[in-house]
C-alpha cells in the first residue's frame, strides 16, 4: 500500500486510436478520456483496430504509468481471485442473479513518446455513488442504503473467501452497471490487499509509522493503527459508509484534519454502541439497523472470519419493513420510508440474502423489531469485545 497522502502524477495522455495489445494477443482501440483514478487515467475502448470508439462503448482502459502501483495491484487481484470463471461459479453455486465485481478483459504493457505505461480493461461503468450523493442532499433513502449495505455485502464476501480485502470501500468507488442502473459494482482494487495468502492470516501487528491509511472519513480502526487490513476492516469501513449516507455526515466531520481525534471518536462511538449511534442519529428512521451492524462488526477478533449471514439479516429485516424487495429498482432521491412489520416475500434474490449462513438460532437472535427501547436492551447486553 502506497504511504498515506502520497499522489502520484497521473501521465500523460495517450492518443485517441492507439492500439494497445494485450498479454494475450487481443487488440484494443483506445478511445477518449472519461475519467481518472488516483494515479491513472481511464479511457474508452473497443476490441480489434477496425472502426473508431463509439460514445457508448462497453469497455475501459485504465493507464498508469509503469513505475506506478496501485494498478499492479489491481491486475494481480483480478488475476488471482476475480476471474470470469471463478465468479460465474461462485454466483451459481450461491444461486445469485449477479455479483458487483467488474469483469476483467486484458492487461499489457505499451510505450509512447518513449514512456512506459501498463494498462488494463474492464467493463464500463456508469455513475458513481458519489456524484448521486451531491445530487440528493448528501443522504440515500433508507431501502436504498439497505439495498446497497447487502450488494456490498456480497462483494467482500466473495473477495474475502479469495483471500483478499479491498481496503477503499467509500461512494466514489461505488458505481452503477453502465447498461443497468439497478445494478451496483464496487470498483477500485488499488488498494486491494492479500489478508491471508494460501490460506496464513497475517498477524495482528500495530505499527504507528503506516497508522491512518485510507480515506480517513471511512478507515476502520485497525487501518488507525497501522494494523494491516483484515475482513473486519472491511466490514467497519462499509458501516460507516452507511452511517454516511443514512446522515449526510460523520461524527467526526469537523477533525478530518487531524486523524488521530478521528481515531478518537470513532473508537467511542463504537465502545459506546448502540446508545452513541441511537443517540446522534435519533432523527433517522433504520439507525437501530445501523448500530447493529457495527455492533456485530466490532465483536470480531481480528482473525475472525464474519458471519456474512447474520450482517445481511440484520439489513434484510430493515429492507422488507420499508416494503422493498432486494431486486426492487435503486432509488436515489430521498424519500422518507415508512417502516412497518417485515413482509414474508418469496422472492430467490431475497431467499438467497436472507438464508446464507444463517443458522436458525442467529435468525431469531437479530430479527429486527420496530420497538426501539426493545432493539436497544438486546444490543446493549451483547458483550464487548476485547480490542487486540
Amino acid at each position: 500500500m502506497p504511504p498515506k497522502n502520497q499522489r502520484r502524477k497521473l501521465p500523460s495522455p495517450l492518443p485517441e486510436g492507439l492500439i494497445l495489445t494485450d498479454t494475450n494477443k487481443k487488440e484494443w482501440t483506445l478511445g477518449k478520456t472519461i475519467g481518472e483514478g488516483g494515479f491513472g487515467l481511464i479511457y474508452l475502448a473497443s476490441p480489434g483496430r477496425d472502426k473508431p470508439v463509439s460514445n457508448d462503448a462497453a469497455h475501459v482502459v485504465k493507464v498508469e504509468y509503469h513505475e506506478n502501483g496501485p494498478l499492479f495491484c489491481e491486475l494481480k487481484f483480478y488475476q488471482r481471485a476475480a476471474k470470469d470463471n471463478q465468479i460465474k461459479a461462485w454466483v451459481a453455486r450461491h444461486k445469485m442473479d449477479y455479483i458487483g465485481i467488474p469483469n476483467y478483459w486484458g492487461s499489457g504493457e505499451t510505450k509512447s513518446s518513449s514512456t512506459s505505461y501498463r494498462f488494463m480493461v474492464i467493463d464500463r461503468l456508469g455513475t458513481d455513488l458519489q456524484k448521486l450523493l451531491l445530487s440528493n442532499g448528501g443522504k440515500f433513502p433508507l431501502n436504498t442504503i439497505m439495498q446497497l449495505g447487502i450488494r456490498l455485502l456480497d462483494v467482500l464476501e466473495y473477495i474475502h473467501e479469495q483471500e483478499y480485502v479491498h481496503g477503499d470501500i467509500k461512494a466514489a468507488n461505488i458505481l452503477l452497471c453502465y447498461t443497468d442502473p439497478n445494478k451496483v459494482y464496487l470498483a477500485d482494487y488499488g488498494l486491494s490487499y492479500r489478508y491471508c495468502p494460501n490460506g496464513n492470516h497475517k498477524p495482528y501487528k500495530e505499527n504507528p509509522k503506516k497508522g491512518h491509511n485510507g480515506t480517513i472519513e471511512f478507515t476502520s480502526l485497525d487501518a488507525h493503527k497501522g494494523v494491516a487490513l483484515s475482513r473486519r476492516g472491511d466490514l467497519q469501513i462499509l458501516s460507516f459508509c452507511m452511517l454516511h449516507w443514512l446522515c449526510g455526515k460523520l461524527p467526526w466531520d469537523k477533525n478530518l484534519k487531524v486523524p488521530v481525534a478521528v481515531q478518537a471518536s470513532k473508537t467511542k462511538l463504537l465502545e459506546e454502541l448502540p446508545n452513541s449511534v441511537v443517540n446522534w442519529a435519533a432523527q433517522e428512521d433504520g439507525c437501530h439497523a445501523v448500530a447493529s451492524f457495527m455492533a456485530e462488526v466490532y465483536r470480531l477478533g481480528y482473525d475472525e472470519k464474519p458471519n456474512y449471514g447474520v450482517l445481511r439479516k440484520i439489513l434484510l429485516n430493515i429492507l422488507e419493513s420499508t416494503g422493498t424487495r432486494l431486486g426492487d429498482p435503486l432509488t436515489f432521491s430521498h424519500v422518507k420510508a415508512i417502516l412497518k412489520k417485515p413482509a414474508a416475500f418469496n422472492n430467490p434474490i431475497i431467499e438467497h440474502a436472507r438464508s446464507h449462513s444463517v443458522s436458525p438460532g442467529a435468525d431469531r437472535k437479530l430479527h429486527f423489531v420496530a420497538n426501539r427501547d426493545l432493539q436497544s436492551s438486546r444490543l446493549q447486553k451483547s458483550p464487548k469485545v476485547c480490542m487486540q
